[in-house]
């Protein structure tokens, strides 16, 4: 494995959260870091596409273009929501008023660490450019396009939920109420859940070398390293940094409208609702 390339993706990572962290220091608006996290995914998918040039072709266009667009769109979504608040985020204001005297090495270990959640998960770009077009079969063309379709369903699915979210946030006359149409009504978190299913695509390309059984130990690790990564995301979304974070501010600012809203509606998983 070109581990060198990987130090290169840290730079990158840790660069963009550098920057983001004094833009935080002027602004007092950490919220930046979430755009910074994405934009930072994008570049490296970029990055090793490019780099590895004894990989798989089809496998670094795949990477190099779909997996580019995605992380640059759900950053350039992030960027625009944040340019257009005017106040902190909860979960960072929260973070900054706990912080007290020790606001700036906190954030800036903070932002430091989201580097290497950024590093972390661009591991699977990382790892699938460098497979060599020998180490295929011809299973791979096939599950390529499945991973195109599989991210390109969810591509459909987390802008639409974004939009929707957007355009009902947009009317003055829906403060205080919460959004109960499109896929909305058949999921409290559907941008979630797609951001989530689009992590399949990426042990789905893999999983031609799996089927083969017949990899060498280092790179068996890492084909099948990638299957923890819809795992992963479940886990951040679900119990650490998504979630629990916006159910408790969508409480705290719609209060029984949100409420009648959980009673109503999945969580996480799209289903009917109940009513």
């Amino acid at each position: 494995m070109n581990t060198a390339s990987l130090y290169t993706l840290w730079t990158i990572d840790l660069t963009l959260m550098l920057l983001s962290f004094i833009v935080q220091l002027w602004t007092k608006r950490a919220g930046i870091v979430d755009a910074a996290w994405s934009f930072a995914i994008a570049f490296g998918a970029l990055y090793v596409a490019v780099i590895h040039v004894e990989g798989d072709l089809w496998t670094r266009i795949f990477i190099g273009v779909a997996s580019s667009i995605w992380f640059a769109r759900l950053g350039w979504h992030l960027i625009t929501r944040y340019q257009h608040e005017t106040t902190e985020d909860g979960r960072y204001a929260r973070m900054r008023a706990a912080s007290g005297r020790l606001e700036v090495p906190v954030f800036l270990l903070f932002f430091l660490f989201q580097a290497l959640i950024a590093l972390l998960f661009s591991l699977p770009m990382w790892v699938l450019t460098q497979i060599p077009q020998a180490e295929w079969t011809a299973l791979h063309p096939l599950l390529l396009l499945a991973a195109l379709l599989l991210m390109a369903g969810a591509f459909w699915g987390e802008t639409t939920a974004d939009r929707q979210l957007a355009q009902f946030r947009a009317l003055r006359t829906n403060r205080g109420k919460t959004l109960r149409t499109g896929l909305w009504a058949y999921s409290r978190h559907p941008n979630y859940f797609f951001e989530w299913l689009h992590w399949f695509a990426y042990p789905l390309i893999g999983l031609d070398l799996v089927l083969q059984g017949s990899m060498e130990g280092g790179l068996s690790i890492w084909v099948y390293g990638l299957w923890l990564y819809p795992v992963l995301m479940f886990v951040f979304l679900y119990f650490v940094t998504g979630i629990p974070f916006t159910e408790q501010q969508a409480l705290s600012n719609r209060g029984e409208d949100y409420r009648r809203y959980q009673q109503d509606t999945p969580l996480f998983f799209p289903r009917r609702p109940r009513l």
